[in-house]
Parts: C-alpha cells; structure tokens; sequence
C-alpha cells in the first residue's frame, strides 16, 4: 500500500495531504517526488512502474524482495537495495527488513518490505532540513540511508548487551553457555551481512560517478559510511569475545566433567575397600582363624570403617572430594 506520497519544490512539501498516483506523475518535473509503499501488490506495484518509467528488471527485483544490499545503475535510474534491522531483546534476535529504493530525475520511490523498516522519521527529518531537501532526489536517498544506518545501533548494542550477560554467566556462574554462544555468533554473523554490503552503494555515491550529488550531501554521506565501519568494528570485536568466550565456556565445561570423574573416583576407591574386605571373609574357607574368632565380625566393620575414614579425609584434602 502506499505510505504518503509527496511533491517537494525549493526545500519544502508542497500539499499537506498525500498525492495520487495521477498527480504525483504529473508533478515530477517540477521539483521531486517521494512515493513510499510497503509491500505493494503486482498490479500497484505495475502501475507505479508504468507512470514512472522504472526498469523491468529492478522492478521484478523489488517485488521478490530477498536481494543482497546493492546500487544498480540503469540508463536514467539508480536501484539501491538496503537491509534494515532491529533487534528483539525478549528473543535475542535480529529481525530484518527490505528497503528498496528508486531514484531517477524527479522521483525518489521506496519499497519497504518487512517490519523492521520505519521510514517516516526520515522523511520528517529532511523536511526540517529546507538546504538538504533543496538538493532533491539524492537528499531523499541519503536520509533514507542515514536512518537505517542509525537504526543498527540498539541492534549492535543489544548484542553487546546479550555478550555480555554470557560471559557473566560463563566467568561468574559457570553455567553451560554454549548454545546461547552459537546463537549470539550467527545474529552477529547475520547482522554483518545486513551492515558490510552497505559500504558498496555508499563508496559509489559518494565517488565522482554520481555527479548530481552536490559537495554538502557527500559529507553527510562519509558520515554514514564512517558510522558503517564503525559498526563494523564492533561487530568484528563482540564476534572475537564471544569466540574467546566459547573457547572458556568449553574449559569450564572440561573441569566441571573433571570434577565429577574425580568425584565418582574417590567414593569408588573408599566403597573398594569394604567390598574386598568382605569379599574375602565371604568366601568362608575351613582353615580361615578369623572365622572362629569371638571379636573378627566387628574387627572387621572397625577395619573397614577407619581405612574408609582415612581415604575420604586424604581424598578431601587432595581436593577431590
């Protein structure tokens, strides 16, 4: 469906109200047009495609949604394709979105697919920004940037959060970890497939390719690609912890395991005594003295008591007991 759809001319909106489809095509050569859709239908999608003109091959791209973050560049359009994200705390996990993006002369159109891809503030902030928005169709692309960009910032820190939660958990508790660890690590791994491809588009637009974006967009666009490798980083440095984590989180394991053979060893050792001590009373042969003796029954519970009593206190303080 569509979002709002809106005329801009000299750094301002020009109707309250969202246009038509009709009027916004009538309008695009004077100023610029931002269409935004969600999840559009084939026959909304074709007519949006018609009256502007957009290529076949970009507009079967956007209605397949599931395509790699990249900037395509047709004969009089530009398709940039961007994963947005946000993070679900209560599940620890990444949810991800789609945002499709056509620009041509007079035209921004943005398909969004998903939840995780609210645009409206983006569009709110460059209207308050009358020297950006007068620079047209590649202000809308670089606010729409900007704000995705801003938006994988609680996701980064969520992960940090949850990172460190495990290695509380694996230092502190020592608590078996090991299934939240391989979970963490393919967010993480999931999340730098979202953020890396994005430095492509950017490094394009920003290049001398892209004449039409002016000296003062291409600074606010450096800012977002340093805000991307910035994110980069942090993503490489919570991959590396949560590596450094697992491999403690198996040690910690290995000596729990330890603890319990060396357990089950020492009360085997202490049981090994009265049961040979029996075993060998037990056999009842003729010409055994002990057998006739008034004080050989409990002799023998006193032997077997006080070498048990011996090994359970050299075991103990052997730390293994």
């Amino acid at each position: 469906m569509i979002l709002d759809c809106a005329h801009y001319k000299d750094g301002e909106r020009q109707d309250a109200a969202p246009l038509t489809l009709e009027e916004a095509a009538e309008r695009r050569d004077d100023g610029f047009i931002w269409l935004g859709l969600h999840d559009p239908g084939p026959q909304e999608m074709a007519s949006v495609a018609d009256r502007f003109g957009l290529p076949d091959l970009a507009v079967e791209d956007a209605m397949k949604a599931h395509q790699r973050p990249k900037l395509e560049n047709y004969e009089d359009c530009y398709f940039l394709v961007l994963h947005t994200a946000r993070y679900l705390d209560e599940r620890e996990e990444v949810e991800f979105g789609e945002v499709h993006v056509f620009s041509g002369p007079g035209y921004v159109i943005v398909v969004r697919h998903g939840a995780a891809s609210e645009l409206h503030p983006a569009r709110q902030r460059l209207e308050s920004h009358p020297e950006l928005l007068r620079e047209g169709p590649a202000a809308a692309v670089w606010a729409i940037m900007d704000k995705i960009v801003d938006d994988y910032e609680p996701v980064i820190a969520g992960l940090e959060n949850d990172v460190e939660e495990v290695e509380v958990a694996v230092f502190g508790e020592r608590d078996d970890q090991t299934r939240r660890i391989y979970f963490l690590r393919r967010e993480l791994a999931e999340f730098y497939r979202a953020v890396h491809p994005v430095l492509q588009p950017l490094d394009l637009i920003v290049s001398a390719e892209y004449p039409h974006v002016s000296s003062l967009l291409r600074e606010h666009l450096r800012d977002v690609t340093d805000h991307v490798k910035r994110l980069e980083d942090a993503i490489a440095t919570q991959r590396e912890l949560l590596t450094s984590i697992l491999q403690a989180n198996l040690a910690v394991i290995s000596l729990q395991q330890s603890d319990i053979v060396k357990q089950i060893s020492s009360w085997a050792a202490i049981i090994t005594v009265p049961t040979l001590i029996a075993s060998i009373y037990g056999m009842n042969f003729e010409h055994m003295p002990e057998l006739s003796w008034q004080f050989g029954y409990p002799a023998a519970l006193a032997t077997m008591f006080a070498i048990g009593f011996v090994l359970h206190r050299i075991l103990r303080r052997a730390g293994w007991l």
